[in-house]
């Protein structure tokens, strides 16, 4: 989830279940891209969409897939180590309240991965 005039670095990327240019704002970003990419249950991938009237301010989504059965998936990247964050558990509660309310049940987290030091 980023704010909505984020002005930070960027991964540009296109791909065909993209109807726009991909701006991945972060590693997560650009690793589910690929994945979704290969995913034959995903029809059309949105990134980066507004939430309009969202409690918190102006930010986005990460992404929101419309899946073969039409249904939506959305899902926001976070790093492990953020997620007990207060301000980033607050912004990931309330983006998840705001796809229930628009009927969207398959709501969920990309994490990074687990590594061994």
């Amino acid at each position: 989830m980023y704010n909505k005039n984020y002005k930070g670095r960027c991964n540009k990327r296109k791909i065909d279940k993209c109807k726009d240019v991909i701006r991945c704002y972060d590693s997560i970003m650009t690793a589910y891209v690929n994945k979704l990419e290969k995913d034959e249950n995903v029809v059309e991938v949105r990134v980066n969409v507004p939430l309009d009237d969202f409690p918190l301010g102006e930010f986005t989504t990460d992404f929101v897939c419309t899946m073969k059965d039409e249904s939506l998936r959305v899902r926001e990247c976070v790093f492990r180590d953020k997620i007990e964050h207060p301000i980033v558990a607050k912004k990931l509660d309330a983006s998840r309240a705001y796809w229930l309310r628009r009927g969207v049940t398959d709501w969920g987290l990309v994490v990074d991965a687990v590594t061994d030091k």
